[in-house]
């Protein structure tokens, strides 16, 4: 089968390395490179970097919306289009040229968590389960029909870096068994149901910033689930303190305030009073310095008991 494929991010390569295995890839479509953080050196998107590695055909367009646009995806004339986490909205006229139509690898159970950012969603809402969705593509963001569904359990072990790792090669594994029956004609599709719909949106900044007025279970998921991107963060001294992973204590402290530093635990870190206990900071990056672990932060005095993490 003839595919084009459009993606930007390394959640996308698996299926993009599978498909490319049993069919032919006839093109590939990815986001506009960006300078890196320096500002100095543009930098490819992943799939960009595998498709030059593997002589695949790269197309950057600004927008999907411009007849530009469309007469490329009309002279590469797919059977199939495969959409893997590339940031763009897909036009009518994309979606109903192809033979097979659009499919899309979303990674959360649809219809849970339709939008940019669901694995990080779902371990922040404490889900015990997640997964990849294999769909088609509609007009409306997330709302097409289910082809296939692949899931996995959420342990208390994970956070975002190694639930997206193992969800990736899930895609790539439901990905290849939807265009076979795509292609022999035995797929079946399922509705959503648009009662059990959430959405998520893009985080934010400001949306990273932990609440010590939640529970020890609502910060231990919200610090994992941020972990290591887009990264729970606090203020320490008027400054940005990074906060990769905490641990539960359950232990209430009647002394103090909810945010305080009110205790340290040798060989673990520092304490903080949190709305129905406390949890330990065990892997912190105060601003402007490398990460340290709990243990570092009280041999290296970092903070001090009776400070209010804000």
């Amino acid at each position: 089968m003839r595919i084009l494929f459009m993606g930007t991010p390394e959640f996308a390569i698996p299926s993009l390395d599978s498909l490319r295995k049993e069919h032919e890839i006839i093109g590939v479509f990815t986001k506009v490179d960006k300078p890196n953080t320096r500002g100095k050196k543009i930098k490819y998107t992943p799939v960009k970097e595998y498709a030059i590695e593997n002589n695949i055909p790269v197309y950057q367009p600004n927008s999907l919306k411009t007849d530009e646009t469309f007469e490329i995806i009309k002279e590469l004339n797919p059977d199939l289009i495969v959409v893997v986490a590339y940031g763009k909205i897909i036009p009518n006229n994309i979606i109903d040229f192809p033979k097979f139509g659009i499919i899309n690898v979303h990674s959360s159970i649809l219809p849970k968590f339709r939008g940019a950012a669901p694995i990080n969603a779902a371990i922040i809402a404490g889900e015990k389960e997640s997964g990849v969705t294999i769909m088609d593509i509609a007009e409306k963001l997330d709302a097409g029909d289910i082809i296939l569904v692949g899931k996995t359990p959420i342990t208390e072990e994970d956070t975002f870096l190694t639930l997206h790792d193992r969800l990736k090669d899930i895609g790539a594994e439901k990905l290849i068994e939807a265009v076979k029956q795509i292609e022999n004609g035995t797929a079946k599709r399922i509705k959503q149901n648009e009662n059990e719909v959430t959405f998520v949106k893009p985080y934010k900044k400001t949306d990273c910033i932990v609440n010590w007025n939640q529970t020890e279970e609502e910060i231990f998921n919200f610090v994992r689930g941020m972990n290591p991107f887009p990264t729970a963060y606090s203020h320490h001294n008027e400054k940005v303190l990074k906060i990769y992973a905490v641990e539960k204590l359950n232990r209430v402290y009647n002394n103090g305030k909810i945010g305080e530093v009110v205790d340290s635990i040798k060989g673990k870190g520092f304490v903080v009073k949190v709305k129905d206990g406390s949890v330990i900071l065990l892997n912190i990056k105060p601003e402007n310095k490398r990460m340290i672990t709990g243990n570092d932060s009280i041999n290296g005095n970092v903070m001090k008991m009776g400070e209010i993490l804000e």
